[in-house]
């Protein structure tokens, strides 16, 4: 028998690019529930038992009692809110967090989708961590520009009717240092401290990019641009999805500028590593809708269901 999937929120923006993968695949089945008991929790709950794999495309609390709905011990399910992001008893989704992290994918039965600006810091910073040459204690800030796309439905709805002139400045949020993607930024990339992080929407449906700046003076073990890149460049060596550009990306600085959306439209991501003699910038850019959020969740389905990872994507 092939593999069962349910998407439990299948109407909003993760649910419905994520049927969008899946819509060309011949080797699962897509359970859907009929329009009128899409909300109906008897249905929803005999789907979500019914399935091999079941995503959770719902707010946190949705999402808290949609996985108490379910009983069945074979079902896995993948949560792409932000409420399991940090629980121990769930599997961060992220593949190439770790070496270890595609056989804990695999095993698991509880799967927590990575959130767009996250995935984008965590890849970043974690191989560095693990290297040495970024502290644990270090005091990191951050940046991050993205599509509209991020804020969901009504944030699309709100730039594609227009008529508003504030939305074509860009829009930083999150003033309260308070932004839901934080304590997985800080837990994944193993900080001890939560890093300042300001979010910004740009007028563009989507693409991200996240930057982070450094002072090379104040890292670890006489750190340079070029240790940086080469652990980056190590770590990720052989991983499909991830590229490590040349350091001080030459294309990007002839252009003058940086393409916030040059991966739009795949499960890319792009890391590259830009410096002066006593300062480096760390950046990743990844489709907010892509790697950050339902190729992330389609990804891990694979991994878990024994297929090549990057089928549908």
């Amino acid at each position: 028998m092939i593999p069962r999937v349910f998407v439990d929120g299948q109407e909003g923006t993760t649910g419905l690019r994520i049927r969008e993968y899946l819509a060309s695949r011949s080797d699962i089945e897509v359970l859907r529930a009929a329009p009128q008991l899409r909300k109906d929790a008897v249905e929803r709950s005999r789907l979500l038992n019914a399935a091999d794999v079941a995503f959770l495309c719902l707010p946190d609390a949705a999402a808290r009692e949609a996985a108490a709905l379910v009983t069945n011990p074979s079902t896995c399910l993948i949560d792409a809110s932000t409420a399991h992001r940090t629980a121990s008893d769930w599997v961060f989704g992220l593949p190439e967090l770790a070496p270890e992290q595609r056989e804990r994918l695999r095993d698991s039965k509880r799967i927590s989708n990575p959130g767009c600006h996250s995935s984008a810091f965590i890849l970043l910073v974690r191989p560095l961590v693990d290297a040495g040459l970024i502290s644990q204690a270090a005091l990191l800030s951050a940046t991050s520009i993205t599509g509209y796309s991020g804020g969901g439905r009504k944030m699309i709805e709100q730039y594609e009717a227009g008529g508003d002139a504030r939305l074509f400045a860009p829009r930083p949020y999150a003033l309260s240092l308070a932004h839901k993607h934080l304590p997985a930024m800080s837990a994944h990339s193993r900080l001890e401290n939560r890093p300042v992080f300001l979010p910004i929407v740009g007028n563009f449906l989507k693409g991200l990019a996240v930057s982070v700046p450094l002072h090379l003076s104040e890292l670890p073990r006489g750190a340079s641009a070029a240790k940086l890149h080469a652990a980056l460049a190590e770590r990720y060596e052989g991983e499909r999805f991830i590229r490590v550009m040349p350091l001080d990306d030459a294309a990007t600085l002839a252009d003058g500028f940086f393409d916030v959306q040059a991966c739009n439209d795949s499960n890319r991501v792009d890391l590259f590593v830009f410096a002066s003699a006593t300062q480096a910038l760390l950046m990743a850019r990844l489709d907010n809708l892509g790697k950050g959020a339902s190729g992330a969740a389609v990804q891990s389905m694979n991994i878990h269901l024994g297929f090549d990872e990057s089928l549908g994507l």
